[in-house]
């Protein structure tokens, strides 16, 4: 998190160096297209099974061309509280419904959904109802690589049960391909930081579970048919284009 903060505020210094240079209102300009990204997403089918609502947080990074299209990658760290999964560690509470660590206290123990994409994408802005050329319907569709799991944490405690590598025969470990789409609105202004893009994303990942053995269902085969994880919610971006300065003019008499 704080190395997004970082960047974003690098970002923001190219762009109060490249803002007067701008030609937004005449014409559709070629620029790079760089953005600050966060989205609200449900999950559905397989992907709800063990995961509820997700965060989305990232940063993409393209290009804008003179007429419209949009070529980007993006990467995006998912996380949310809203796990699904139940009886995860039946075999390690004691008669009292207590987890205790290796000096036999009482430990907290904190399940959470965390995940990552990485896709490539190509988009189009249409001017309509908007202000300038550059500005108006935004549509685009992405595809590349998903992961997502439990993340397991004892803070404080050591349960030996659930530590290192024994985390992994509880953690739904499921990787595969994806592909997405979003339509929105994007708008640049003529002058000014007010540069967004806002409006509706959908996911649908391809996955497998990446383990061999779930320790909380040991006796129950792993499934490795291919999962289909869906997400849909909204996306909302802070954009920053980075405009290339215009030459001098110079005059002799």
């Amino acid at each position: 998190m704080h190395r997004l903060l970082l960047i974003a505020g690098f970002i923001s210094i190219i762009s109060l160096n490249g803002m007067s240079q701008r030609k937004v209102a005449d014409s559709v300009i070629g620029t790079p297209w760089v953005s600050v990204q966060y989205g609200l997403n449900f999950t559905g089918g397989d992907l709800r099974e063990n995961h509820g609502f997700f965060n989305h947080i990232g940063l993409l990074a393209g290009y804008k061309t003179k007429k419209n299209w949009i070529y980007a990658a993006e990467g995006n760290y998912m996380f949310g509280g809203d796990v699904r999964t139940t009886g995860l560690f039946d075999a390690l509470v004691d008669s009292k419904g207590n987890i205790t660590d290796q000096n036999g206290d009482i430990a907290t123990v904190q399940v959470l959904s965390r995940g990552m994409y990485i896709n490539g994408s190509v988009g189009k802005i249409l001017p309509v109802l908007s202000p300038n050329p550059n500005s108006g319907l935004y549509v685009s569709l992405g595809a590349g690589f998903l992961a997502h799991k439990l993340r397991i944490e004892t803070q404080e405690h050591v349960v030996p049960e659930i530590e290192l590598d024994y985390k992994k025969g509880y953690d739904r470990l499921a990787q595969g391909l994806n592909i997405s789409e979003f339509v929105g609105y994007a708008f640049m202004a003529n002058q000014g930081f007010v540069n967004f893009y806002a409006g509706i994303y959908f996911q649908q990942g391809f996955t497998f579970n990446k383990r061999e053995i779930f320790f909380d269902t040991p006796n129950v085969p792993v499934p490795h048919n291919m999962m289909l994880d869906i997400q849909y919610g909204i996306k909302l971006a802070w954009l920053v284009p980075v405009y290339q300065r215009k030459p001098k003019d110079f005059y002799f008499d």
